[in-house]
């Protein structure tokens, strides 16, 4: 740190937090053409999975009841949870766009807006792109550029900010793809190397021999000329005529040579555990039959989205409820439908439950979303079954 900045600290100046995690530059240090890291497959279809089920997952605010808890579905942060982030976005929309820029970014922000009684209304995301965080002492505040170029600043308390793994200042969040960006760039040149490879022809470069001296300007226009003739997949299999005694000699490995099918395979193994995402949820069935990947999908939602699950129930009870409201509120993911066996499975879990007595039989139909039916809950009265008998004989 240098000297104006120390003073600036001692004199209780506000200074911008350093940020580790600058992915958007990280994007544009791995970005090669036109490929980005969302563009991989792989990638995609971490965030994909992890994001969407998040966003999908409902979002419940409940109220403590002694040892009992309610939906708390007359508080006005209940429909902003689980119904209409804000007048343009849905709950599942919002979410779902917050969650991918944790995993994409390493921080996700959304302006908190309150009603005339000081109750969360609406939730409206800022690009991550544009935020910069502040440090003044122990106190944070935070200015993005809206789309009217406008300058905004924030106090803590008016905005939800979602973080990965935190970095090195304790305030922003790192995301995987910064964590380990060299596993992110081969994916990305073996991408583009297979794009390469099958825009020339399915082969790579070779050589072409002539028995004399070109000019300059020859060699242009017969290297412009050929790769117009035989380069790219639409030239693929089109016969070549050589004259004068021109020879053409191939010097490179061809795909399976360099097991580049392999290696594209390897890469999903990787990005699928950079994200903590089992290769199964993002279609990777090589090594998947029915018996793990029911288990591995019952890690996804108890090993990959738990902490993310986690994440934001406390940051919701942090910043957008009350001291008062966290004593009495809280909001909870509801889980269980991910959780769920097979038809066998799940009627012997009801029939073990209701015959021991924790479960209710309406309870277990409305777990199933069936209709209630009165009185199934009541005990059966009548007559009292008979005592056995004796053994009846064969006759």
């Amino acid at each position: 740190m240098g000297l104006i900045q120390r003073l600036a600290g001692r004199m209780g100046y506000e200074r911008r937090a350093y940020n580790p995690n600058d992915t958007w530059a990280a994007f544009q240090a791995l970005r090669t053409g036109t490929t980005e890291p969302e563009g991989i497959s792989a990638v995609y279809a971490c965030v994909q999975a992890i994001s969407e089920t998040v966003g999908s997952l409902p979002l419940i605010l409940f109220r403590r009841d002694g040892e009992d808890r309610t939906r708390a579905s007359e508080h006005p942060l209940y429909r902003v949870l689980h119904d209409q982030a804000n007048e343009h976005q849905t709950a599942l929309e919002f979410r779902e766009l917050l969650q991918a820029n944790v995993l994409l970014r390493g921080n996700a922000y959304a302006r908190i807006e309150f009603d005339s009684a000081g109750q969360v209304s609406a939730l409206w995301p800022i690009n991550p792109d544009r935020v910069s965080v502040i440090r003044n002492g122990d106190k944070l505040a935070y200015e993005y550029t809206d789309g009217d170029g406008k300058l905004i600043r924030l106090l803590s308390h008016e905005v939800l900010h979602l973080r990965h793994r935190l970095g090195p200042d304790g305030v922003l969040g790192v995301s995987p793809i910064q964590a380990a960006r060299g596993v992110i760039d081969l994916a990305q040149s073996e991408q583009e190397h297979g794009l390469g490879t099958f825009n020339n022809g399915t082969r790579l470069s070779g050589v072409l021999k002539f028995p004399g001296l070109l000019k300059p300007e020859q060699r242009i226009a017969i290297r412009d000329s050929w790769a117009s003739q035989h380069a790219g997949g639409a030239n693929a299999g089109k016969t070549a005529i050589l004259e004068s005694g021109v020879e053409f000699q191939q010097v490179s490995m061809t795909l399976e040579d360099a097991e580049w099918i392999a290696a594209r395979q390897f890469s999903v193994e990787e990005v699928a555990r950079l994200f903590r995402v089992p290769p199964t949820v993002i279609g990777d069935l090589r090594h998947g039959n029915y018996s793990n990947s029911v288990e591995m999908a019952r890690q996804f939602v108890t090993l990959s989205l738990r902490r993310h699950l986690v994440a934001w129930e406390q940051a919701i009870q942090s910043k957008l409820l009350t001291e008062a409201g966290r004593r009495v509120y809280f909001a909870e993911h509801q889980v269980e439908g991910l959780l769920r066996g097979d038809a066998t499975t799940r009627a012997a879990f009801y029939a073990s439950g209701i015959n021991v007595g924790w479960m209710r039989k309406s309870e277990a139909r409305r777990l199933e979303n069936l209709p209630t039916i009165p009185g199934i809950d009541e005990e059966p009265t009548g007559k009292a079954p008979a005592a056995p008998g004796d053994y009846p004989s064969k006759q």
